[in-house]
């Protein structure tokens, strides 16, 4: 990844380096300058969540988007693949999403798509991100532009996309008698999602549907389904659907209560797509995180288990490469790819529920085609990334902690691509086994590489 571009765009605290007005202004102008196509004018879609500083870095892209000569099309508060489905749809050149994911509000990011609705390659971020690092550069371009763009916006944006999520179900596809809860995160999805489950006949209670800029993922959402699992019980629904704050992940709770995680849905619909003769090479793609659970499952049902680095960049890498359309990540990013470009909470809750549908078994029952070891993931915040193997105490603390564990076990210490932080995972036999093991290491890495502040000194 370079200086600005993490695994899934720009991301920080907004108004802090590198979110800030003035790194808006100049994406909108770089990423308008990158799709000029020979001098064309540009169109370029522009969503975002809900989160407060969300207008402020619209306005400045809208800015630098125009000074470049771009057309900035705004669609408003809409989930990512929204903005994906839509630069297609509307014949856009590009399309940005605002928003910062599953972070705090005061976090925000910039995600960029191409023209053909693909989050951009590794060699398009470092052209635009050159662009961005050399001083002066993208002003001096600008002040040749007299022709400015214009600033439009798009009214029917959930529309189209809802229209969008339905065709990717069976004709005549209907929800009549199935309760659902969704929780939706005062995102992104609070308004589209329960349009769409609503249209299609569900019995739909919709929780966290009230963001006012600040209560984006606060105690709710994909991250945080306690209050979903009660609500279905309480309402003895089928089903509970929990979205993170800009859509593109989902997190499920069956008819107990019970969550359901990526991995586990990803083995359930690689079973039904595998038995429906829709998944070519019977072939499911993850990332290292996915539980050791889902491999074993997917040996036994005959699926071919591909894994890569840790991010849906990967994931959606691996299957354009190996002409899979089943991907994911346990954190609940699913990517469908005989349906859409880019991962997407609603359409996966679509998909699931057609192997509800189909099936007639509740999700309980189909979860069973997984057992889940325990695992536990720890996140320590730190001042720098040194790659782990030349920090010799935490490599001797990973090493102890695998040689313990033997095959009933993994452990995985990586960095997070999007924020200051150290991940340490560890699965195993049994929770306190997991729960010793994990913490034995991260003391370390707390201690060789965690932030130290005066009073720790």
């Amino acid at each position: 990844m370079g200086q600005l571009f993490g695994t899934d765009g720009i991301r920080g605290i907004a108004n802090r380096h590198p979110m800030t007005c003035e790194m808006a202004l100049n994406v909108g102008r770089a990423v308008a300058s990158y799709f000029s196509n020979g001098g064309v004018r540009p169109r370029i879609i522009i969503g975002k969540d809900t989160r407060l500083s969300g207008a402020m870095i619209e306005h400045a892209l809208v800015s630098g988007i125009c000074s470049a000569g771009g057309d900035a099309v705004r669609a408003g508060v809409l989930p990512t693949p929204g903005v994906a489905h839509l630069t297609v749809s509307e014949q856009a050149d590009a399309g940005v999403m605002i928003s910062a994911s599953h972070n705090p509000f005061y976090d925000n990011g910039i995600k960029i798509f191409g023209r053909d609705a693909f989050k951009l390659s590794d060699d398009a971020e470092a052209e635009i991100e050159a662009m961005l690092m050399e001083e002066g550069y993208l002003q001096t371009r600008c002040e040749g532009v007299q022709d400015v763009g214009g600033d439009f916006r798009l009214a029917d944006a959930d529309a189209c996309y809802a229209r969008f999520l339905k065709t990717a179900l069976p004709e005549g596809f209907r929800l009549e008698g199935i309760r659902i809860v969704l929780d939706c995160s005062n995102g992104a999805t609070f308004r589209v999602a329960p349009r769409v489950f609503r249209e299609l006949g569900a019995d739909v209670t919709a929780m966290f549907v009230q963001p006012d800029g600040r209560n984006i993922n606060d105690d709710c959402g994909s991250q945080h389904p306690e209050h979903l699992s009660a609500r279905v019980v309480e309402k003895g629904a089928d089903i509970g659907l929990a979205f993170d704050g800009d859509g593109d992940r989902l997190i499920a709770v069956d008819e107990q209560g019970r969550v359901v995680t990526g991995d586990q849905m990803l083995a359930i619909c690689g079973k039904y797509m595998k038995d429906q003769g829709t998944l070519p090479g019977s072939m499911v793609v993850s990332t290292v995180m996915s539980n050791i659970g889902l491999g074993l499952a997917f040996r036994e049902l005959g699926i071919v288990h591909r894994k890569t680095d840790v991010g849906d960049r990967y994931v959606m890498q691996e299957m354009r490469r190996s002409g899979a359309v089943l991907g994911g990540e346990d954190s609940g990013h699913m990517i469908f790819l005989d349906r859409h470009t880019t991962g997407d909470g609603i359409l996966s809750a679509l998909r699931l529920l057609e192997v509800i549908r189909s099936t007639g078994a509740r999700l309980s029952e189909l979860n069973r085609v997984m057992t889940v070891y325990p695992q536990m993931l720890m996140n320590v915040a730190v001042a720098e990334k040194p790659p782990i193997a030349e920090v010799p105490a935490v490599a001797d603390a990973v090493a102890a902690v695998e040689a313990a564990l033997g095959e009933r076990g993994r452990v995985l210490v990586r960095y997070s691509g999007t924020q200051p932080l150290c991940r340490v995972m560890v699965e195993g036999p049994t929770r306190e086994v997991v729960e010793r093991s994990c913490r034995s290491i991260v003391d370390v890495v707390q201690e060789a590489l965690g932030i130290r502040h005066p009073a720790d000194a």
